[in-house]
């Protein structure tokens, strides 16, 4: 009878422990919430990077793209005044050279023309002048007809305007010095800075701005120990930028180096393909690195303000909506849980690295910065 007891009663703990055994493994079993992912704290260190959701500074910037261009009033662009072909180059780039330095030779037949055309008109001044005051002798002293003295009158007028013209001609030959009997011109700096670009070689014939062809640029002259950038601003943020604004600008030449610039001018009108409006930044460049044309990365300072926010990085766009896993605490086996929490943002200022929360968050909430990916695929 005993041994039967003892039978019975290892039975009965038998089936109780495979009872337990098959709860336990229907727990494990069982699916987490919808929306939820549990992880353990050997998972929650190796894979996410977690942020408590504070008031931060936002909105303080507008983060766009630009262009690195000349300062339009330190550089300028060299033509010739004259038709002509250049004998000799003067002035190679990246030379300084004063204003009035000598840049290239230009042997042109305009500077004889000029000269020539001086001459001529002072001589048939000369003559119109003297056949004006003999028909106005000769008229006063009823010799002459009124209509002969209105025509040496007429006459004496056009030489004066003809003199005046190759006058002025010539003036504009001033801008180089010229030597009348090899008919070269000079051609010299009008700013004083470094050559920047020369176009033309030796032998090249050119065509003279004053000559009603299309005239080349041969050189341009300038100083880029400061520069403009150009940069786009989208209509929706231009309110936002104010002149004189602070502004840092970033290049790929030089990685991990900030140049630091103002706002000087917001186009008035906006570019009806981009939907864009030009913004004009100054830029000191003392050692030249950054050059005409290159791309940069503008970023304009607005003035930030104080706000519930969440690193950019913690946000992820399901269809319309932006979403963030939020850590709920932890479940009876010691896993840490983790919730899809639906979250609305200031869109005006969403530039920025830490974008502003309007809803679905409160303060001290720890959100999932790094990571939030790979549990989006486990829930």
């Amino acid at each position: 009878m005993k041994s039967n007891a003892a039978l019975l009663c290892c039975l009965l703990l038998t089936a109780a422990a495979g009872c337990n055994h098959a709860k336990s493994e229907e727990a494990a079993a069982a699916p987490t919430p919808n929306g939820e992912a549990w992880l353990t704290p050997e998972q929650v260190k190796d894979k996410l990077s977690l942020v408590t959701v504070a008031e931060r500074e936002v909105g303080g910037s507008i983060v766009t793209s630009g262009r690195v261009t000349f300062d339009d009033l330190r550089v300028t662009h060299v033509f010739s005044p004259v038709t002509g072909r250049i004998t000799r180059i003067l002035a190679q780039p990246g030379q300084r050279v004063k204003k009035g330095g000598p840049l290239a030779l230009i042997q042109s037949p305009d500077v004889g023309s000029a000269f020539s055309d001086v001459a001529k008109a002072q001589a048939d001044l000369v003559a119109a002048e003297h056949d004006y005051k003999r028909k106005k002798e000769l008229y006063e002293a009823h010799a002459c007809s009124q209509s002969d003295l209105e025509i040496a009158e007429d006459n004496y007028g056009k030489a004066k305007a003809e003199m005046e013209r190759a006058h002025q001609k010539a003036k504009l030959l001033a801008r180089g010095t010229v030597d009348r009997v090899t008919q070269e011109f000079t051609l010299q700096a009008p700013i004083e800075g470094e050559v920047i670009a020369r176009y033309v070689n030796p032998g090249i014939e050119v065509q003279g701005q004053y000559s009603g062809g299309t005239a080349i640029e041969l050189f341009t002259i300038g100083e880029l120990d400061r520069v403009w950038i150009l940069a786009d601003v989208f209509e929706m943020d231009l309110a936002r930028v104010k002149k004189d604004s602070p502004v840092s600008i970033n290049v790929v030449a030089y990685p991990g180096k900030e140049f630091k610039g103002t706002v000087q001018y917001v186009a008035s009108a906006l570019d009806p393909a981009s939907r864009t409006a030009k913004v004009r930044c100054a830029v000191d460049n003392p050692t030249g690195e950054l050059k005409p044309e290159m791309y940069a990365t503008v970023s304009i300072s607005t003035g930030g303000r104080r706000a519930l926010a969440v690193p950019r990085d913690a946000l992820l766009r399901l269809g319309e909506g932006m979403n963030v896993f939020v850590q709920k605490g932890t479940s009876k086996d010691g896993q840490i849980i983790f919730e899809r929490v639906p979250v609305a943002i200031d869109e005006q200022d969403e530039d920025g690295a830490w974008v502003p929360i309007t809803h679905g968050l409160k303060a001290g909430d720890q959100v999932v910065v790094k990571g939030a990916i790979e549990l989006l695929g486990m829930i």
